[in-house]
């Protein structure tokens, strides 16, 4: 796993870094499901019909879940380890708009590094982009944050990875550089030629497009 090491700007990363806001969304989202779950259970229980402690069951299960998603967000939001742990990879800006960017990152959505890696396009809409050129084709060195929305693994791959700018972790233009050259240029041509790609990666089920490894350049081919 390629890694990128550099310091991070805590100032600049609370300011700019919109993981912290998704982050605080999805805790509030959490919360507010264990509450009505956990309230459906307890009404269910009280009407005191064997039908409704089946459903009641069901409703405590996903009370469960959903404080396990409150509690564990908040081990997520440590931007230092985000960036520590997340892997370098490529992203290109692949459409603008008033109101932010469409980014177009390379991922490896593969679990375990013992494998052959499973490459992935992927999006991200931005709305702040400090340190780049907000035009199609930009350059934006990145780390993937890879999640799961379950509390048990499911299967041999990540159900959720994304890009992380690095730019929203410093304002320093030399560490930009440095972790863009640190990407192969065979990584950068494969998204830029594949930007049209964007919108059918958008229009996917898991809002990601899987490419074949036998198609891939030789350095990233199986």
């Amino acid at each position: 796993m390629r890694r990128f090491e550099f310091a991070v700007d805590r100032g600049h990363a609370h300011a700019v870094n919109e993981v912290f806001a998704d982050l605080r969304r999805l805790r509030i989202m959490a919360v507010a499901a264990a509450i009505i779950a956990a309230t459906a259970t307890a009404y269910l229980i009280w009407l005191n019909h064997p039908w409704a402690y089946l459903l009641a069951v069901a409703f405590a299960l996903g009370a469960v879940t959903a404080l396990w998603v409150a509690l564990w967000t908040p081990r997520r939001a440590g931007i230092e380890k985000l960036y520590a742990d997340g892997e370098l990879v490529p992203a290109v800006v692949s459409e603008t708009h008033p109101s932010g960017v469409v980014l177009l990152a390379l991922v490896d959505v593969s679990r375990s590094e013992a494998t052959a890696p499973v490459y992935a396009l992927v999006i991200r809409k931005v709305r702040d982009l400090p340190g780049h050129e907000k035009r199609a084709g930009e350059r934006v060195p990145s780390v993937a944050v890879r999640t799961d929305r379950a509390p048990r693994q499911v299967g041999e791959r990540w159900q959720s990875v994304s890009a992380m700018p690095i730019a929203w972790g410093t304002r320093d233009g030399e560490v930009i550089e440095r972790a863009r050259a640190a990407i192969s240029e065979v990584e950068w041509r494969l998204l830029t030629d594949n930007l049209a790609l964007a919108d059918k990666v958008r229009r996917a089920p898991a809002k990601r497009l899987l490419l074949d490894p036998h198609q891939l350049p030789d350095d990233l081919g199986a």
